[in-house]
């Protein structure tokens, strides 16, 4: 009975520095976060500052925005209409139609029709995808030929975007005398479990970056890359190939970031609650499947990679919720951590409408991307390849074509 006693001992002893050193690690990157992210720029505030108009541009650069869409047909026409109604003066529309099966196309060219359009709309339709290429950066590669404006904004299908949001973006990059600019996108989130699974990203999102390090160009490993919103000089995308660089790339956003950041240009990133709006999925369970298409190739398709990634995810996100379980110093270590963790989602709060309260679903959504990161891998390698809208991508050629991401 001694020994048992002092084994448990011994192993709540170890236990309790295990926590600790979890904590550690996250109050390493959540402090300077809380310290941080207020200074990261929110365009609604340069809007209120800028508002004189005599601090307003003399003149505006060009900008061509790029859609493509394969069966968008719920948000293309009202996404089009929103472009169509931003309040930018030098605005050029080019839309992609890529291999639909649906009304897609007939809506693109309904809305190119439109008074309001004034042919400022201009749509592209793709029949076959060549071999070698994804069809998304097919398409953009497509639609920027030939372009000769000075910016071009390459957005999705299902993006809303508020009528200052081109004008403030442009602003900004312009005056910070950026290359490549991402604006983060407002989720539109029904329900418990959307706003329990974007809770638990922002979260994480701590260990996984600094967004306030993308505008210093000493901090290469800090890049940004959001489809929603990749706003680049036309200049530097021709001088770094585009996305025909990029043609077997399924995270073709973020590895567009990685090129524009460790190519030495400058690099720029927002807030800006409500400016652009998109319905990423209809359902949390809609969330984890456009989810499987892409986790996977986010660690290179790489097995050995994406196991670790899940045996780290779990013990970094469960333990401070374990620890709770256990009285003394590992309890405190837990509390800790997770005070720390509601003070980021407070900050968070304000910009995405998801309570604090949701951190008490944690280790729930922990365990449903646990879950979503090995289904990705699983998929992928049963499939032999990325099967995503009805076309697979085989998976020897995504690995030799995978660039890197960090």
């Amino acid at each position: 009975m001694p020994s048992l006693l002092s084994w448990l001992l011994h192993g709540r002893f170890l236990f309790a520095v295990f926590a600790w050193l979890i904590a550690i690690a996250w109050l390493s990157r959540v402090i300077p976060a809380l310290w941080m992210l207020p200074r990261v720029p929110n365009l609604l505030n340069l809007a209120r500052l800028s508002c004189d108009a005599s601090d307003a541009l003399t003149t505006l650069p060009s900008v061509t925005v790029i859609v493509p869409a394969k069966d968008e047909a719920a948000a293309i026409a009202h996404s089009l209409r929103c472009l169509l109604a931003c309040d930018y003066p030098n605005l050029q529309i080019v839309a992609v139609d890529d291999r639909s099966t649906d009304t897609t196309g007939r809506l693109m060219d309904e809305v190119a029709a439109s008074p309001e359009a004034k042919g400022r709309l201009r749509v592209l339709h793709v029949k076959e995808l060549p071999e070698g290429w994804l069809g998304k950066p097919h398409a953009m590669t497509l639609a920027a030929t030939g372009v000769t404006s000075d910016w071009l904004l390459f957005t999705d299908a299902d993006v809303v975007f508020d009528h200052r949001a081109i004008r403030l973006a442009i602003e900004y990059a312009t005056r910070s005398h950026g290359d490549h600019m991402v604006l983060y996108p407002t989720l539109i989130l029904h329900g418990i479990a959307e706003k329990m699974l974007i809770g638990f990203f922002q979260s994480v999102s701590a260990l996984a970056g600094r967004p306030w390090k993308i505008a210093d160009p000493k901090a290469t490993r800090d890049y940004i890359g959001v489809g929603a919103f990749n706003l680049i000089r036309r200049s530097v995308y021709n001088a770094l190939g585009g996305y025909a660089e990029l043609r077997m790339e399924v995270l073709e956003d973020m590895r567009l970031g990685f090129r524009v950041k460790r190519s030495g240009y400058a690099q720029r990133v927002a807030f800006g609650k409500d400016l652009i709006r998109i319905r990423w999925a209809e359902s949390a369970w809609g969330i984890l499947h456009n989810l499987t298409k892409n986790l996977y190739s986010t660690f290179r398709f790489r097995t050995s990679l994406l196991l670790a990634a899940c045996a780290g995810i779990f013990v970094m996100c469960l333990t401070p919720f374990l620890a709770l379980f256990f009285p003394g110093a590992a309890q405190w270590a837990g509390i800790v951590t997770l005070v720390a963790l509601l003070l980021l989602n407070l900050h968070y709060w304000r910009l995405t409408d998801i309570p604090p309260a949701y951190l008490a679903l944690f280790p729930i959504a922990t365990l449903l991307f646990i879950g979503t990161l090995l289904r990705s891998m699983i998929l992928v390698l049963w499939r032999g390849g990325v099967l995503w809208r009805g076309t697979l991508y085989p998976l020897k050629e995504l690995r030799r074509q995978a660039g890197p991401l960090w």
